[in-house]
């Protein structure tokens, strides 16, 4: 059951991230280096803003021209099928964090 809540609530915080929250640049994330060590957090907030980033990550590294990226975005932006694809990758990458931090068991 509590995974299920985990999934669930990835789901939701992803759909309200892509909805209402800020991007983070493409560029600002192509600048960085070494930024993914481990999937292992402290907490289930940064487990999924760790999953978020990951969802991320491979949309710029599966479409490297980031002009596409940008003009894709307004069509996307405001397509609920794809939006909920969007949570789904997220859940997905939250569900994989979540299990490698044993789900943040004491």
């Amino acid at each position: 059951m509590r995974q299920k809540t985990y999934l669930l609530a990835g789901v939701l915080f992803a759909m309200l991230i892509l909805i209402h929250g800020p991007a983070v640049a493409a560029e600002e994330q192509a600048a960085e280096e070494d930024w993914f060590q481990s999937l292992v957090t402290d907490t289930p907030a940064e487990g999924f803003a760790l999953a978020v980033r990951l969802s991320r990550r491979s949309v710029t590294t599966t479409q490297t021209n980031l002009d596409v990226v940008r003009q894709l975005r307004p069509t996307y932006a405001n397509d609920a099928e794809q939006l909920i694809m969007a949570s789904a990758v997220i859940a997905a990458y939250f569900q994989t964090v979540a299990e490698a931090n044993d789900y943040w068991r004491d």
